[in-house]
């Protein structure tokens, strides 16, 4: 596969790592490999591939060619900031999942034990949050929110916990697009030992690396802005640690099953061509409307990280390359007000989810 020098820019990394440059039939796009099982040589290679002693495709639950192809761009895309950091070191490896959720749910079982005490903050997708809820009791694994706004704050938590193994955290988070400062709580954590998993769904790798700011494991549902036209589900877990990604995370991944189907993956490997364009263009046209709903005397507040009396204004200038395409804003009316958006709005779309190519909106009060 694909190397791409470390002072290429984002959008030929999205284009053309992972890419394979010896495909027999010399195709120009990558192929997708709709197989579910490949075959073997002979029944000596069989044995040497199940025993872990010759790489290759054995089954697309395991291992898929064209799953790999993404999982090779978003390690790079994510590893670009840490491995110009640190040229001799920044080793990033990538695990594809079949939704955000089995991506999420996955790194965190398998980091977990019984026992153990994840820390997190309130405002985290719903289904996030859902499932540290009744599922993670069940395994007799504790939720605390705590308070990630100082350094001070964040080792009294830890401190106060029983058995804290991980933070996780989304910055900017769903829906009111709070950031934290990853770099600090990250500092924090691992002062205690703990992992810090982040969520990075809303920014992407185009406009912030975790991991280059401290994080051990970066999440995406690749539904959104990194397949970029809503026409597949998917998730990814990138992190430094190589042998956990490809050994105890991969184990898990292939006994629950939450493996990508390839055409899905495929979709998704042509949405990250255009990643880095589409990223400007929407935080572009982001700041643009949150500007323009400032003025209007019918909205109470605007939510957007690009404003400068947003409450994180300058962290997001420290801490991102853009504000990103997500916008919230509060109306005066409330409830009835927002459903009287819903119903009149002409051009968006009122559909959940994000990051597609066209503008969708949402009112959570009254949808969802």
């Amino acid at each position: 596969m694909k190397q791409i020098p470390l002072t290429y820019g984002p959008s030929s990394h999205a284009i053309h790592a992972g890419e394979p440059d010896n495909d027999p039939a010399r195709a120009h796009v990558n192929p997708i490999y709709q197989s579910a099982t490949f075959g073997f040589d002979d029944a000596g290679q069989g044995r040497r591939m199940f025993a872990g002693e010759e790489q290759g495709y054995i089954y697309s639950r395991w291992h898929n060619p064209t799953v790999a192809v993404i999982e090779e761009k978003l390690g790079a895309l994510e590893g670009v900031d840490l491995r110009r950091a640190d040229a001799n070191g920044g080793a990033v490896a990538a695990l594809a999942f079949s939704s955000g959720m089995a991506a999420i749910s996955s790194i965190l079982m398998t980091l977990l034990r019984p026992g153990d005490t994840v820390l997190t903050h309130g405002g985290l997708y719903g289904g996030t949050s859902e499932l540290m809820q009744a599922p993670f009791q069940e395994l007799g694994i504790e939720r605390v929110l705590i308070d990630l706004g100082s350094p001070d704050a964040v080792e009294a938590a830890i401190g106060a916990a029983d058995r804290p193994r991980v933070l996780y955290l989304e910055s900017p988070a769903n829906p009111a697009l709070d950031l934290v400062d990853i770099a600090m709580v990250a500092q924090a954590a691992h002062a205690h030992g703990l992992k810090v998993v982040v969520d990075n769904t809303f920014a992407t790798p185009i406009l912030q690396q975790p991991l280059a700011l401290g994080a051990d494991f970066v999440v995406h549902s690749t539904t959104k802005y990194l397949n970029g036209h809503g026409t597949t589900v998917g998730g990814m877990v990138v992190g430094t640690d190589e042998g956990f990604i490809r050994h105890d995370l991969w184990e898990r991944k292939k006994l629950l099953g939450g493996s990508p189907s390839p055409f899905d993956a495929w979709l998704i490997n042509q949405g990250l061509k255009t990643l880095a364009l589409r990223m400007e263009r929407h935080c572009a046209n982001a700041l643009a409307v949150a500007r323009w709903l400032d003025t209007q005397s019918q909205v109470a507040r605007v939510h957007y990280p690009g404003l400068d009396h947003f409450r994180h204004h300058e962290l997001a200038k420290r801490q991102m390359k853009g504000f990103g395409g997500m916008i919230a804003f509060e109306l005066k009316g409330g409830v009835a007000a927002g459903t009287t958006v819903m119903n009149t709005v002409q051009l968006c779309s009122l559909a959940v989810s994000l990051g597609t190519v066209d503008t969708t909106i949402m009112h959570p009060a009254s949808m969802s």
